[in-house]
Formats: structure tokens, sequence, C-alpha cells
């Protein structure tokens, strides 16, 4: 996926726009910072921060980029032969031997399987897979507000991207904890949608995730009766639901 540019009052705030674009996790992206916050006088001549993102593996070369490659690629290493690994033919067979074998090294028993991402919730238009996971007492796996879930995941990226090239990002599901949770969320979304249309007030969901609050924002993004927007700041960030004027 391309890269996200965003702005904000502040760079994280510009930071997390751009998490909630992609669906991702802080840890789970790179971070260039194309512009500080400059205050204006009297209001007149400041700018906003602006910020470029974009997940772990999908860096894009530039052309100074590839002139180093060139000359580098001139001179001998010792270490060429240690690059020349087979190339991965399925990326996302590889990315599930390669959760298997943590998982076997967590002492977890359980089953890997591969199905295509469909929803939002799946990582649908980032994600090459969704790697579910399936077994007895799993719930170690998810953790609170699914951070073990998430670390997983990030982890598994990670190894991924270094061994079968970039642009290779996979979701990692356990025994549908994804889904149930999108279905939560779409229905919270909805059920707190009408609410702010009866009473005329604004709502502030529970803090969330970047991934669970773009489920939000994706959600009502078609209601003509409210919008959506995020507030605060790092793990207290949160959406907001308000009537539109």
């Amino acid at each position: 996926m391309a890269a996200v540019e965003a702005n904000g009052k502040t760079v994280e705030e510009a930071i997390e726009s751009a998490l909630e674009e992609l669906g991702a996790e802080r840890g789970q992206v790179e971070v260039e910072v194309l512009e500080e916050p400059k205050g204006g006088i009297l209001g007149v001549g400041g700018h906003q921060a602006r910020v470029r993102v974009w997940l772990i593996g999908d860096e894009d070369v530039d052309e100074d980029d590839d002139e180093d490659a060139e000359d580098e690629d001139a001179q001998p290493r010792a270490d060429d032969d240690e690059d020349d690994e087979e190339p991965v033919e399925d990326e996302a067979e590889f990315a599930a031997q390669m959760l298997d074998q943590l998982l076997v090294h967590m002492g977890i028993e359980a089953d890997v399987s591969i199905r295509d991402a469909e929803t939002p919730g799946d990582g649908l238009g980032m994600a090459k897979a969704v790697l579910e996971v399936e077994g007895d007492d799993l719930g170690v796996l998810i953790g609170r507000r699914g951070e073990t879930l998430g670390a997983l995941q990030y982890l598994l990226n990670l190894m991924v991207s270094r061994q079968a090239g970039e642009g290779n990002y996979f979701t990692v599901d356990i025994e549908g904890y994804r889904r149930r949770r999108e279905r939560q969320l779409r229905t919270l979304a909805q059920r707190t949608a009408e609410q702010v249309k009866r009473t005329k007030r604004p709502v502030t969901l529970e803090p969330m995730p970047p991934n669970e609050r773009r489920i939000i924002h994706l959600t009502l993004s078609e209601d003509r009766y409210v919008s959506t927007d995020s507030v605060g700041e790092g793990e207290d960030r949160k959406v907001s639901i308000s009537p539109k004027r």
C-alpha cells in the first residue's frame, strides 16, 4: 500500500490520523516528519504538522537510494553468499509456516490456515491474506483489547518482510476474534449514531487502537446525519460521533 500523508496540530496528531487511514498500530509503521507545526502571528502565516507514514516493509525506494545501491553493488562484499537466498514463491504460505514456528516456540499447539481479506477488520486493501489461528485456550494470544494479538502480528510481519521482501503484510486472527470484534464495533457505531440522531448531542466512545477506530469511521462514512472524528492522543484516542450541521 502507498504511503499516507496526514496533517495535524502536532506531529503526534498527524501520525494518529495516518494510522487511522492505514488501520495500523504505531509499531507497524515507519514515520517521516515532513513539516513541524508552526504558529503564525495572530493566526496568520502558520501551518500544521505534516507526516508521511507507511507500513513496515512497504518503503518506497527513491532515486538516491538506487544510486547508492549501484555503488554498493560495484564493490565486492563478504556477505554476498549469505544474501543469495532462495526466493519465496508463495508469500502467504511462507508467512503461515513462520507463524506456525512462532507458536511452536511459544509452546502453543494450534493450526494456521490462510484466507482472503474480505472486510476492513481483515485489513482489506492492505493485507495480502489473513492467517487464521485455531486451537484450544488461545485467549492468551489475544490479550487485553487485542494487544497481544497486535504484537504477534507486528512481529510476524517484521520477520516476513525481512525474508520474503517488501510489500508483504498479513493480518493475524485468533479463532475469529477480529471478525467478532468488527461486528461488535459496527453494531456499536450504528447504535451510537441512532442515539446521536435522537438526542442531537455528540457521543464519545471508549479509547480504541487505530484499526478499530477505522472500522467506526468506515461504518458511518455514508451516514448523512452524523459525522465522526478522532479526539485525544496516544492510547487515549477515541472516536467522537456528532450530528451533522
